[in-house]
């Protein structure tokens, strides 16, 4: 049995994994399915990784409080063992082989980063050990024909494809032809921006849409100056930004130091740079793309609605549920469903359950193709309206209309 003081070792960021004893019950070994996770508590991604644990233990403890999971007429609870992996592949690749090795793990929710996921997928492939991720992104992830991977989110080349899709339709209701729309784009030169601008491309190909400017920006991204000097001149119809909370809070600051207008602006990480709060007004219009809301109309037999969801984090944690805290409870929830329809612990026989996952969560649509990635769930698009963020798209899911085109800043002041 755990050491009763895991919990308080992992709040302490110990290096020693610490078993969560989230249900009634959960002491019985033999009546506890675990699984294993490498989370960063310390390094430069611990706040992410404090939501992704956040999200692994409310979705737990409500597996747990709401019945657990029968395999062979027998009911488990879920517990998860954790190791900080201080957000460094390296070390997020050994604790795997520690799980795995020495605490005998059968299944592995992922860790935080598309990097440390990279790093820690070859070990649960060698070992045969099924993986569902959450917050892995990159789609270079599930092109290296791995059978043990699988993602909850969308994955990167996905994050502004629906901006392209709202500048055609925008385009269409204008009476205007999408062919005729120009792009502007800046992406961070780093794996996952430059996902994101591999998909905008295609994108903008499918439209016929011409990609005016493709810029790449330096990892240290402190000037956005020259780039947005010639999205003036170009007067594009849409501009996309990724780089990251740091892209996000400078194109943001320049595009209204300079006064730079175009009719549409999307973005990534607008949430974590916080644009709302640092630039007031200066955000209003901005598309940002997000993996998850809480007003999306997704439920399921755990949580009930999305709202539902934020409301159980917020009474839980104190804070508003960011999307990587909801795609990876909802990571845990596949796991409850896919080990019930197995009807057994046999790893080869979850993972095959995994595979075959056809279901929704509060946090969206879950079904995998044959490289893991989940191809049932679009990405979502808020727009800042009145300070707040609202979904614009995809219109299905929306909660609001897009207001476009944006105002020339003449007329913002």
């Amino acid at each position: 049995m755990k050491s009763p003081t895991a919990i308080e070792l992992l709040g302490a960021l110990s290096l020693t994994a610490g078993m969560l004893s989230l249900g009634a019950g959960s002491a019985l070994a033999e009546e506890t399915i675990t699984l294993g996770a490498a989370v960063s508590q310390t390094g430069k991604y611990s706040t992410n990784g404090k939501h992704t644990t956040n999200g692994y233990n409310l979705a737990v403890k409500r597996v747990n409080d709401t019945g657990g999971i029968e395999v062979g007429g027998k009911t488990y609870v879920l517990d998860i063992v954790y190791y900080d992996d201080e957000s460094t592949p390296a070390r997020g690749a050994q604790l795997a082989e520690r799980l795995i090795g020495q605490d005998n793990v059968q299944f592995m929710l992922g860790p935080y980063s598309s990097g440390l996921t990279k790093a820690i997928a070859p070990v649960t492939e060698k070992h045969g050990i099924p993986m569902v991720e959450a917050n892995g992104a990159s789609r270079s992830l599930f092109a290296q024909g791995y059978e043990y991977l699988f993602a909850v989110l969308s994955t990167s080349e996905q994050y502004l494809a629906s901006a392209v899709a709202l500048a055609a339709e925008m385009a269409g209701k204008n009476g205007r032809d999408p062919s005729e729309l120009k792009i502007s784009g800046a992406f961070e030169n780093d794996p996952f921006s430059q996902d994101i601008r591999a998909g905008v491309m295609e994108d903008a190909e499918g439209y016929g849409m011409e990609m005016a400017i493709d810029e790449k920006l330096p990892p240290e991204l402190n000037d956005m100056s020259a780039t947005l000097t010639k999205v003036k001149a170009v007067q594009p119809d849409l501009l996309v930004i990724s780089g990251h909370a740091k892209g996000a809070a400078l194109g943001i600051r320049q595009i209204s130091d300079m006064k730079v207008h175009v009719p549409m602006l999307a973005m990534t990480h607008c949430d974590s740079a916080d644009i709302i709060g640092k630039f007031g007004s200066d955000a209003e219009y901005t598309l940002c793309a997000a993996q998850w809301a809480p007003s999306l109309s997704y439920s399921d037999e755990w949580f009930g609605s999305a709202s539902d969801f934020a409301a159980d984090f917020e009474a839980e944690y104190d804070y508003a549920p960011p999307y990587q805290a909801a795609e990876s409870a909802a990571a845990v929830l596949v796991y409850a469903d896919a080990i019930e329809r197995a009807g057994s612990l046999d790893r080869d026989a979850v993972r095959d359950a995994i595979a075959a996952t056809d279901m929704q969560t509060f946090y969206g649509n879950v079904k995998f193709d044959d490289t893991g990635k989940n191809v049932a769930k679009p990405m979502v698009l808020f727009q800042v309206q009145d300070g707040e963020y609202r979904v614009v798209a995809p219109t299905r899911w929306a909660s609001a209309e897009p207001r476009h085109p944006i105002p020339p800043w003449s007329e913002r002041e």
